[in-house]
């Protein structure tokens, strides 16, 4: 049995293993945690599950401690570029950039190139790199997250499960939503996939009222505003998560009938949808690409106290659509969510 010690609390199972025992590869923690090895105080464990200071792991027998450790992660002068052009604000504490779609925020089994890893050209003369303290879809743009320490990934950790920090999406979808103003509380539960893997594994809303009868289902709410509208054909809406689950902007907006453009693992890939509201494609010239961005992010800086709000600029394809249909970024509030905004 290992003791999670003071200072390694509050992270996940699979970061902590990874610290320990640096010659154990994810795949086998991964391995290790399916298959019971691993238990968190007596229990199974999963390697996101976050552990607290003073728990035991039970950990099985590993390779050879004295092998040669993982050599660090090369990042190729075009990644390392991309990732340092991305970077739209950095101080000693804190990084963020601004993702490009299609870049996962972290590694899976079938995912190798990731910010995660890339993260390796963010070091900027430190030692460590930086280290993710929240996520975004892979085919979501926008505000990305990332603490220089231990210690700002600690409490930047603690204010976003707190929901202390502020997230403001921007998404073109099909259809207009009415009333134009109003907040979503379908509750999600994960909908098992086709496959050995689990491929297609999607969440799947249901009425409020059934979430605290039904196995696996999470209370979800989503904040939505729409700030311009194309002949009731398209809309360009803002969404605040006010909670932080799976998929959740994308199956909320699928579940009112106006799934996000471009999202065909929730609004199919036609035009029309017929018996459940728009499908999630514009057709003609527009992009067939998820039309999600998160645009700004607003937190209380863990080192200094002062509000800091960060904002990233529309991805090529999202900005043509906006080209094509007239929306202008200054035609809208920051946040249109505040009295008088508009």
């Amino acid at each position: 049995m290992v003791e999670i010690a003071e200072g390694e609390g509050d992270q996940r199972l699979d970061r902590w293993f990874r610290r320990r025992f640096p010659q154990v590869s994810q795949g086998r923690i991964e391995k290790m945690c399916r298959k019971g090895e691993v238990r968190l105080d007596g229990g199974r464990v999963k390697p996101a599950t976050r552990v607290a200071e003073g728990q035991s792991v039970r950990v099985p027998p590993l390779p050879d401690t004295s092998a040669p450790l993982p050599k660090r992660t090369t990042v190729s002068d075009v990644d390392a570029e991309m990732m340092q052009n991305a970077v739209i604000f950095k101080d000693d504490h804190i990084i963020a950039l601004n993702k490009p779609p299609g870049l996962p925020s972290q590694g899976g089994s079938k995912q190798t190139r990731h910010v995660d890893g890339l993260a390796e050209a963010l070091r900027f003369g430190l030692d460590e790199k930086p280290r993710l303290v929240h996520r975004l879809d892979k085919d979501t743009s926008g505000v990305l997250l990332m603490a220089r320490t231990r210690a700002v990934a600690n409490a930047l950790t603690k204010a976003f499960r707190a929901r202390e920090t502020r997230k403001i999406y921007w998404a073109a979808v099909a259809g207009a939503p009415s009333p134009a103003m109003g907040t979503v509380q379908f509750g999600l539960i994960k909908a098992p996939g086709h496959g050995k893997g689990g491929e297609g594994e999607k969440m799947r809303a249901i009425h409020p009222r059934e979430v605290d009868q039904t196995e696996g289902a999470k209370h979800a709410t989503t904040d939505y505003a729409v700030l311009s509208s194309l002949a009731g054909r398209a809309s360009w809406v803002a969404l605040v998560p006010v909670t932080g689950r799976t998929h959740q902007l994308r199956a909320h907006m699928a579940a009112l009938g106006h799934p996000i453009v471009g999202d065909g693992k929730y609004g199919g890939s036609g035009q029309e949808n017929l018996g459940d509201g728009w499908g999630a494609q514009l057709g003609g010239e527009f992009s067939r690409k998820l039309h999600l961005h998160a645009r700004s992010l607003s937190i209380t800086h863990p080192v200094t106290g002062r509000k800091v709000t960060l904002v990233a600029q529309l991805p090529d394809h999202i900005q043509r659509t906006w080209t094509m249909l007239d929306w202008h970024v200054s035609d809208v509030p920051a946040d249109p969510f505040e009295e008088d905004a508009f």
